[in-house]
């Protein structure tokens, strides 16, 4: 484990509307803004046709291919997520998302590019006094936390 100390900034309420994409949204949120790194909340609705990556091909197979999902339909979604810079300053989001229709229901990251159905709601929680970045680790491919 590795980890490191932060401080509360700003929190900003935000509302998602419809056709936003979430991932592109906060991070311009965070972009304009100058929030460097953050934790989320957020709820609402997710479009039809929105993707989710949903797991590994193969946890444990040395090329890592992730598995995606397509929403059939409207869902509606809770989630959480960290914001941390990538090793060039640009924010990153980090969030995985429980999507929901009647009773099914689908977990994954928002990376791949879920798309708002009429609202979502989010809180960002501002975190100050932290040089925690994400950094490529050729291992995984994956852009890995560095409190």
């Amino acid at each position: 484990m590795k980890y490191s100390e932060a401080k509360w900034g700003r929190v900003f309420v935000i509302r998602l509307e419809d056709g936003d994409i979430v991932h592109e949204s906060i991070e311009r949120l965070a972009v304009e803004n100058n929030v460097r790194a953050g934790a989320l909340l957020i709820l609402g609705g997710a479009d039809k046709d929105s993707r989710l990556v949903v797991g590994p091909e193969d946890g444990r197979a040395e090329a890592i291919r992730p598995m995606t999902h397509l929403l059939a339909d409207v869902s509606e979604v809770a989630g959480t997520g960290t914001l941390f810079p990538d090793e060039n300053g640009r924010p990153v989001l980090h969030m995985h998302m429980a999507c929901g229709r009647e009773e099914k229901t689908v977990t994954g990251c928002v990376r791949t590019g879920v798309r708002v159905w009429q609202v979502m709601e989010a809180v960002l929680f501002e975190l100050t006094d932290t040089h925690a970045v994400r950094k490529h680790d050729p291992v995984t491919g994956f852009a890995l936390l560095s409190p």
